[in-house]
């Protein structure tokens, strides 16, 4: 699910990249509406529409977020802190969630799209706490704070899973 690098302090995440599309503006729950709805309509022109939902590992540092293939860890997207505008959770579907950076070369803004089971509202914290964590230019020991929230979150998820797999696991003995 995720792993942590004390060297590089980055953080690993697996989940699923719904697609990339390119939106007109750079904010606001809308866009990443509209992106959604855009990943849903066939495009035969657009390759990153077509490679919808496969698994990749978000790697999130102190200075960008990377999207790698899962099994060839091959980096499909670099997206520096800087660039990036927007990041949220769907709300009408809690388990989508994405970020608006813009790209660095040209003057146009992509949106980018994941799923995750459990974590999509700790993802999105986590993105918000690096970006204004490289917006102040934080020490390496702001970088490790950042980690070890991250952590806690998922700590928390998992404990909550654990304690209903344990309730589940009384009912069936019983």
């Amino acid at each position: 699910m995720s792993d942590t690098s004390e060297d590089d302090n980055e953080i690993s995440f697996t989940v699923k990249f719904l697609g990339r599309v390119q939106v007109v503006r750079h904010d606001g729950l809308q866009i990443l509406d509209e992106a959604v709805e855009s990943l849903k309509t066939p495009d035969k022109y657009s390759s990153e529409k077509a490679a919808k939902k496969s698994k990749v590992h978000l790697f999130l540092t102190l200075s960008g977020v990377d999207i790698l293939e899962n099994k060839t860890k091959f980096l499909l997207y670099s997206c520096p802190l800087s660039t990036i505008s927007f990041c949220a959770v769907l709300p009408s579907s809690p388990k989508v969630f994405g970020f608006v950076a813009r790209h660095p070369a040209a003057d146009m803004y992509h949106c980018y799209l994941f799923q995750s089971r459990k974590l999509s509202h700790v993802l999105v914290s986590v993105i918000g706490d690096a970006f204004r964590a490289s917006k102040k230019e934080q020490s390496v020991r702001g970088g490790r704070d950042l980690i070890v929230e991250a952590l806690r979150h998922k700590n928390k998820i998992l404990q909550r899973e654990n304690d209903e797999l344990k309730r589940r696991l009384a009912g069936q003995t019983n």
